[in-house]
């Protein structure tokens, strides 16, 4: 079922409820409504239904939720040979929410592929602000006291929305998408929402679900009140995150 038009969100009313993700155009897959807002009680909303804002310099906030959802679930993601043996002989190690705000800037600087960023300055002030109430939080990794890659996401009680990530050195994201993943395995996390697929994600594992069945995957995940607080106290290094 599609609207056929996209709602417009009153911008003063964080409380205004979403339409139904049912309702989604098809084409562009996914978009829902426009507007509103990026307080932290809209966006904590719009993630527990499936929903998440993305748009362009300019643009007003455009709200999607598109069908099918590309994820990670339990033992989805695929440990290449390459992976395993650059692991093997990685100096570098993992942290957590040590530098957010280095990682969302990264992730927003331009690449050489995409001549504009999603990521804009209001969007980096919502989520450094989510990160500072506890909601955002990064994986980072480190060698040789630099931060050489990472990703960053919303976690509502244990599922983690994924946003972007980034490298500055080969295999460093793959190692923080591992790391959530080796969460997933442990049931620490539940699942791992990348949004939209890629080539990249599917080749490591990333599977496609349908929209209905994403939603109901959330409903017994997403506590509304419930800060994910699990992380590892002490930096993972690469042979841990193998053998772990």
């Amino acid at each position: 079922m599609s609207s056929n038009r996209v709602i417009w969100l009153s911008p003063t009313d964080p409380q205004e409820a979403f339409p139904p993700v049912e309702t989604a155009l098809r084409e562009p897959d996914g978009l829902l409504a426009a507007g509103g807002d990026l307080s932290t009680e809209r966006l904590l909303c719009a993630y527990r239904s499936g929903i998440f804002p993305w748009s362009d310099e300019g643009q007003p906030i455009l709200w999607w939720s598109p069908d099918p959802r590309c994820v990670f679930r339990k033992g989805d993601f695929h440990l290449s040979r390459s992976l395993r043996r650059h692991l093997r002989q990685s100096t570098a190690e993992v942290r957590f929410n040590t530098s957010f705000a280095a990682v969302i800037r990264a992730c927003a600087a331009p690449r050489v592929s995409e001549k504009e960023t999603w990521i804009t300055p209001d969007m980096i002030a919502a989520y450094e602000r989510l990160h500072s109430e506890g909601w955002a939080h990064s994986v980072e990794i480190w060698r040789e006291g630099s931060l050489v890659g990472g990703l960053y996401g919303l976690v509502i009680g244990q599922a983690f929305f994924g946003e972007s990530m980034y490298s500055a050195e080969d295999n460093a994201s793959k190692i923080a998408l591992l790391t959530l993943s080796k969460m997933i395995n442990a049931d620490k996390l539940g699942i791992f929402d990348c949004q939209v697929p890629s080539s990249h994600l599917i080749s490591l594992g990333a599977t496609l679900i349908p929209r209905h069945e994403f939603i109901e995957i959330l409903k017994p995940l997403c506590d509304p009140g419930a800060r994910f607080e699990n992380w590892p106290s002490a930096p993972i290094s690469m042979l841990e995150l193998l053998q772990g």
